[in-house]
């Protein structure tokens, strides 16, 4: 039992702090405020239970398929992430640890895509319920009292411009999204852009779209590498891979600096600004540093992105990308490396494979998301 204890404890406190942020989002008002009492916990297992099911499901297919394949993994490590001070989704997700060197091609693509693929099944389930049985505009009463004085037509308030806007959340919606939207659900029961984070069953599944598109980008060492990888071999992965990762930066940090916000700084902004921005172009750097063998080609890597920005927003002043995004640029570029180790084993993937890695391929276009959160 001692053998499992660390991932059963991790999996308990996961589902605390997903259950917490899910009562978070569900109620709009953070824990520590003082405000949330035990009934409103408990709603908190509406988002946490659909959640886990997906990130479970996730790591499990990795899992299953890696003992298929007579691979040593562990079991998931989750990894609680309850942040408080500001709304989080309760955890920054879960991994399983591979004991074997891999060699196969095979075994990456069957260890790789068997994760997206049941979780995507989970996720899409989750959304459809979600939109099926979704509640009527009492729901969001409940939420918010205050709403009730506009008869009934709440909607009509949250498009007026003025300071509620400022402090909206709003969900971005994928291909995928608007089509199971439009399908299952009751135009007269969608609630308002601004109130969709407070519904539990589509926030989940809407985290399970975006975690699958996120997991399936064609970079590295990510679910979406091991199986680009096996099916276009080493040599063309190694330049799509960061081809990928330099688009995916490049729109990340886009309209975060204005070339005219330069000339327009005084006081003490005069100082703060070239610091900000030096700090962002080293940043950048770090993204692509392990990109080229000579650092002189990694920096001039990242200078003519970062002019390459300037020079879009220069022309194009209200372009900008998602800088939510510059986190994942990060960790693939700096951390987990922008290419996939080696293998050996020549053996074609196989015509089902290769359309089974196309599918996922396409299932990352219809879940992927511009502005996820904003």
């Amino acid at each position: 039992m001692r053998k499992y204890g660390i991932h059963i404890v991790l999996f308990l406190a996961t589902v605390v702090t997903t259950t917490l942020a899910g009562a978070e989002w569900i109620y709009g008002s953070s824990f520590l405020s003082g405000q949330m009492n035990l009934g409103q916990f408990k709603q908190g297992f509406w988002f946490s239970i659909p959640f886990l099911g997906f990130l479970t499901t996730h790591e499990f297919g990795h899992y299953f398929m890696a003992r298929i394949r007579k691979v040593r993994v562990t079991l998931p490590y989750y990894i609680p992430g309850w942040l408080g001070i500001f709304m989080s989704i309760g955890t920054f997700g879960a991994f399983i640890r591979i004991k074997d060197h891999i060699t196969s091609r095979r075994d990456y693509f069957d260890i790789g895509i068997a994760g997206p693929l049941a979780g995507f099944v989970v996720a899409v389930i989750t959304l459809i319920l979600g939109f099926v049985y979704m509640p009527g505009d009492e729901f969001v009463y409940h939420i918010h009292p205050e709403y009730r004085e506009y008869s009934g037509n709440y909607r009509e308030l949250l498009d007026t411009p003025g300071d509620i806007q400022m402090e909206a959340i709003t969900l971005g919606k994928s291909l995928l999204y608007r089509f199971l939207e439009g399908t299952f659900g009751d135009p007269a029961l969608l609630p308002h852009p601004f109130e969709l984070s407070h519904y539990p069953l589509i926030l989940a599944g809407f985290l399970g779209l975006l975690f699958t598109a996120i997991n399936l980008l064609p970079i590295g060492q990510l679910d979406g590498g091991h199986i680009l990888y096996a099916l276009i071999g080493k040599k063309a992965f190694d330049v799509v891979s960061p081809v990928a990762l330099v688009l995916l930066v490049a729109y990340s940090g886009l309209g975060i600096f204005n070339p005219y916000e330069f000339g327009l700084a005084r006081g003490s902004e005069q100082w703060i600004w070239p610091l900000q921005f030096l700090f962002y172009v080293y940043f950048v750097y770090l993204c692509f540093s392990r990109i080229f063998t000579y650092r002189t080609h990694n920096w001039v890597l990242a200078l003519s992105v970062v002019f390459g920005q300037l020079l879009l927003v220069k022309f194009f002043p209200g372009i900008s990308g998602y800088p939510g995004f510059l986190a994942f640029g990060f960790l693939l570029g700096r951390v987990l490396g922008v290419y996939h180790p080696p293998t050996v084993d020549p053996e074609p993937l196989g015509a089902g494979r290769v359309l089974l890695g196309w599918l996922a391929m396409l299932i990352f276009v219809i879940c992927f998301i511009p502005y996820p959160i904003s």
